[in-house]
């Protein structure tokens, strides 16, 4: 099932999704509750009842969960192509130990840089001037754990749904850690809603990005080098893992940095990211006015 966190008449609800009708049903839930977006599902036992459907085109769609818990977990350098392509941009702090990591390389995103589909995405001149985007499949777990193996992993995902990891390259080199970079206010676009994970075959699902209508990255998560029960089993390694965290699981080939020159973003460009079982996150990029 596919279920969005929404806005109608400034209250937030969270509904399931009828694409083929393009409705939205939500569920019957305390608005309190709802503050949580898909949260408010993940830390139920069982599903609430749903009320009666009203068209998607009505509602204001905001990230699935507006708010995470925790940092955004991300991996580094996890397919194949974009591993090279970043090793030889000369912002790559690991190149030295080879192009393809032997391990996954993780970093995070700080809560508070998410943003909705279609809300703008700001670039500060006075901050950045390398603004790139990075398209990813976003894991939602649903079962908490330490030490989980791989051949369980699965079983402690909820759902999945898609980020933008949004990077100024230029801090990103300037630091060499990645959290600067990686979470400046907006940098997080994520949605346009959550699936459940019977949505996605993680063994073919296609991962595109158009900028302004242009196809950059074109690939499918049978390129990563790192599957997603091998990223979890290494997070959850030492670390536990609870419902709601998120592990955005890296971006293909064809970032802006990886063109000669690099095509960073500038105001008016739109960045429309295409997951196969999910479906479509667009957010335009705007100048940042104090």
């Amino acid at each position: 099932m596919k279920v969005a966190t929404y806005r109608v008449g400034g209250e937030r609800r969270v509904g399931l999704i009828d694409a083929v009708r393009q409705t939205v049903s939500p569920f019957d839930i305390p608005e309190s509750e709802a503050q949580l977006g898909v949260l408010a599902l993940i830390d139920r036992p069982s599903l609430p009842r749903v009320l009666s459907p009203m068209p998607l085109k009505e509602a204001v769609l905001e990230a699935p969960i507006p708010r995470p818990r925790r940092n955004i977990y991300c991996v580094g350098k996890n397919y194949h192509e974009h591993a090279k392509e970043f090793a030889s941009s000369g912002f790559d702090s690991s190149a030295a130990a080879g192009a393809v990591p032997k391990h996954p390389i993780i970093f995070s995103k700080v809560p508070e840089c998410v943003v909705a589909h279609q809300h703008p995405v700001l670039i500060d001149r006075n901050v950045s001037q390398a603004i790139d985007y990075e398209a990813e499949l976003g894991v939602i777990i649903g079962k908490g754990g330490r030490g989980v193996r791989a051949q369980d992993a699965l079983d402690h995902v909820w759902g999945y749904t898609i980020i933008n990891d949004v990077t100024a390259r230029d801090l990103q080199g300037l630091y060499s850690q990645w959290l600067i970079g990686k979470s400046q206010d907006t940098f997080c676009p994520m949605g346009p809603w959550a699936v459940t994970k019977d949505e996605i075959n993680l063994s073919d699902t296609t991962i595109k990005c158009w900028i302004n209508g242009e196809l950059r990255q074109d690939a499918n998560t049978t390129d990563l080098i790192f599957d997603v029960p091998t990223i979890i089993a290494t997070i959850s390694a030492g670390v536990t893992l609870v419902p709601g965290d998120i592990i955005a699981t890296g971006t293909p080939a064809g970032v802006g940095i990886g063109f000669k020159p690099p095509k960073y973003l500038v105001p008016g460009d739109v960045a429309r990211i295409e997951i196969s079982g999910v479906g479509v996150l667009e957010n335009e990029f705007r100048e940042y006015r104090a």
